[in-house]
């Protein structure tokens, strides 16, 4: 994943999404205490380029390592991007925030959102 100011928000979201499709992330104004989710009224528009979100202007490309846990994953957004994002997990045909699992590794939230939304699909011959 490349993190620079000329992406935008959307940008990286397609890119987490492709890496894993069974979450998602969305950017927030304001930081979120660990194991607290984020209000939507904070969540930041998508078309947003990220040089007008975050005071850290740095470009890199990293990789996302998948047994990192989601916490650490927000943290280092945090930390080395100044982006503020949330970790989000299908559930069916929902997208719930990962508050109460943060500490999963990013691949073990994956795997539990494809295979929810198999069975939403099943269930609902989707």
């Amino acid at each position: 994943m490349i993190i620079s100011d000329s992406k935008t928000i959307r940008d990286i979201q397609a890119e987490f999404h492709r890496t894993f499709p069974g979450l998602k992330i969305e950017f927030y104004k304001q930081a979120h205490e660990s194991g607290q989710g984020s209000p939507v009224k904070e969540r930041i528009d998508a078309d947003l380029k990220l040089k007008f979100v975050r005071e850290v202007h740095n470009k890199e490309d990293f990789e996302i390592d998948p047994s990192m846990t989601v916490a650490s994953f927000e943290q280092l957004m945090a930390d080395r991007f100044g982006l503020n994002v949330q970790v989000f997990r299908k559930s069916g045909n929902l997208w719930m925030q990962t508050t109460s699992t943060d500490h999963w590794a990013l691949r073990e939230q994956n795997r539990k959102g494809a295979s929810s939304e198999s069975h939403y699909n099943e269930k609902h011959n989707v």
